[in-house]
């Protein structure tokens, strides 16, 4: 119990993101995107001096040689070897792996430099300086202030710069270091290409001094039509403030009272509510008032729930019939950021016949959920603790949890986000259980309107191991039983598939969280040449007739929408860095099993009617 109460203790106070403020879209602002200066800096002699010591931790740093700094000559004599100004550019939000040639395989350390004026609208009002995400430890200053330190390369996180603001000739330094290490999380062994750099929007975000911090707005589990959870205010008058909750289309117009903390309990229930759903994805305008200012949002209201070996969408038994994504753009190359790459990637799903996709092995755009939202596609979300995890660390741990905080925090307003998955593909072990038990308690203690989920392992028994089944013991605490498995892949041809036999005893729904092979699009033979159209062909026949064969199986996100990435992927002439799995080629043409899968799915979504 001490263990867990450190780790938990540490998790709530590492890092330094004080505030994580809820629907950054909706909130306008200022943004920074575009065109910023940069520095590589593999040493990082612009974060440490010669005795490896952090500029920013000196007695007067910014007297330092640190290019947080940002200095300039004030006479011909003065000795300062980086000029921000003078050196190259690179577009944010972005990756530099694909805008910049020599950084393509590049892991270390990039300085980001971006100038900007700006006037607050009252004198009295607060301003933010809010990141989509960066990968991935990220350290942010203002006129030469340090704000604080982030990890985490897929989250997003803000730091109030009222203090250091001027009107006129500001900048902002952002260092970006993407090198992995065994005791992050991710650690250093993955599947997907460790794209580096400001990859999401950075904005910045004016308040009135107490403002709309957060909110959850959501059904009660189990509930279709009461409506719970909280308004939290932020700033020095927060207690015995008079907040309104509007949602549009229906009478209820309540007025609530901050308590001391700030924080208003919403708890109202709303007669003929319209649900949410893929075939009627509606979505409410809910807005959020005090004196001083008002919050907009979209909002839809769904139920989820398991019953046996069932999942329950508004009370109704679904089959998700859905595709794994990474977030990449196989045709522009890079990290996928824009709305403009969430409607390909969406828009692709919806083209196979998909109601749900698994957003592996990360959290993504918010862009995708707010997409998801409105285009009625549910969504499995996933935090990023993946293979070989440090487990017995309890670092390493809090900053799993904080990660799984921010995306939650983030994303829990969204009807679309029905699972929360804790992990993909760990090895099953005393300290691993623990960490993700702990994990799951955490994730429920702030949302538990939704699944918990994780892909789990597998094993099999009997002659030749043909029979497989879930051992693993964190299958007890999951809601939906999920795993990855390659039958004709890894694991023999594709007509091995006829002879595996599927004993799950757990009373609880399947979803296969992966399955396919790879195949270069446009390359053909037989249906037993590896690598084909054919063969990859063959092999989504074989195993979508295994895998009926599962009693329990309400779901399926095969890997994956789209070709992407990995350094792991040197295959010449194949691979050529290219994990080749994808439905979809890298130049945007389907492969044949993309259309035995959208077959697939017009006779299941007949069935589920």
């Amino acid at each position: 119990m001490l263990r867990v109460a450190v780790m938990l203790i540490l998790s709530a106070c590492t890092y330094g993101n004080d505030l994580l403020i809820q629907n950054i879209p909706g909130r306008g602002g200022m943004t920074l995107n575009g065109s910023w200066n940069y520095i590589v800096d593999p040493y990082e002699n612009g974060f440490y001096n010669y005795r490896y010591i952090p500029f920013d931790s000196t007695s007067n740093p910014t007297t330092s040689q640190g290019y947080f700094v940002n200095q300039k000559p004030t006479h011909k004599s003065e000795r300062i070897e980086y000029d921000f100004d003078k050196s190259d550019r690179i577009n944010v939000p972005g990756d530099w792996n694909y805008q910049k040639e020599k950084l393509y395989y590049y892991e270390g350390s990039v300085w980001y430099k971006k100038s900007f004026d700006y006037q607050k609208s009252q004198p009295d009002h607060r301003v933010f300086v809010t990141f989509g995400a960066a990968n991935y430890q990220t350290d942010v200053y203002v006129n030469a202030q340090k704000l604080g330190a982030h990890k985490g390369g897929f989250t997003p996180f803000h730091y109030e710069i009222t203090d250091v603001l001027k009107e006129k000739d500001n900048f902002v330094v952002v260092k970006v270091d993407n090198k992995r290490h065994q005791d992050e999380v991710p650690t250093v062994n993955t599947d997907w290409w460790n794209f580096g750099g400001l990859t999401r929007d950075v904005t910045l975000v004016e308040m009135p001094s107490t403002f709309i911090s957060d909110y959850f707005i959501q059904l009660e589990k189990g509930s279709k039509n009461r409506i719970k959870g909280y308004i939290q205010l932020n700033g020095s008058n927060k207690a015995g403030q008079a907040v309104t909750l509007e949602i549009s289309g229906t009478r209820l117009k309540q007025k609530l009272k901050t308590d001391n903390s700030g924080r208003a309990v919403v708890d109202v229930s709303i007669k003929k509510l319209k649900l949410w759903s893929p075939d009627h994805p509606f979505l409410y305008a809910v807005s959020i008032s005090t004196d001083e200012e008002i919050v907009h949002d979209q909002i839809g209201f769904r139920t989820i729930a398991t019953e046996g070996q069932n999942i329950l969408l508004n009370g109704e038994s679904i089959f998700l019939r859905g595709i794994s994504i990474h977030e990449e753009n196989p045709i522009r190359g890079g990290r996928a950021y824009s709305m403009d790459d969430s409607r390909l990637l969406l828009g692709w799903a919806k083209e196979l016949g998909c109601n749900y996709v698994r957003l592996a092995h990360y959290p993504h755009n918010e862009n995708m959920v707010r997409l998801a939202d409105e285009m009625g596609i549910l969504v499995w979300e996933e935090n990023p603790v993946y293979w070989t995890i440090s487990w017995e660390n309890i670092m390493t741990y809090a900053t799993a949890q904080q990660q799984l905080s921010e995306l939650i925090s983030r994303d829990k307003n969204r009807a679309s986000v029905i699972i929360w998955s804790m992990a993909n593909e760990t090895p099953v072990s005393q300290a691993r259980m623990e960490f993700l038990v702990n994990l799951r308690t955490h994730a429920l203690s702030m949302d538990d309107t939704r699944l918990i989920s994780a892909a789990l392992e597998v094993h099999g028994e009997g002659e030749g191991g043909l029979t497989r089944k879930i051992s693993d013991p964190f299958a007890e605490y999951v809601d939906v039983l999920s795993f990855n498995q390659y039958v004709g892949w890894y694991d023999g041809l594709p007509d091995k598939c006829d002879q595996i036999n599927w004993a799950i005893e757990q009373n609880k729904p399947v979803i296969i969280s992966e399955f396919g092979g790879g195949a270069l699009q446009g390359l053909h033979g037989d249906s037993l040449t590896i690598w084909t159209e054919e063969f990859q062909e063959y092999l989504y026949e074989e195993s979508i007739e295994m895998l009926r064969r599962i009693p329990q199986l309400r779901g399926a996100t095969p890997w994956i929408l789209a070709d992407f990435h990995s350094p792991r992927r040197v295959l010449p002439g194949i691979q050529d860095g290219w994990n080749r799995k994808g439905l979809i080629g890298d130049t945007g043409e389907k492969k044949k099993a993309f259309y035995v899968l959208h077959n697939f799915y017009l006779v299941i979504a007949k069935e589920f009617k």
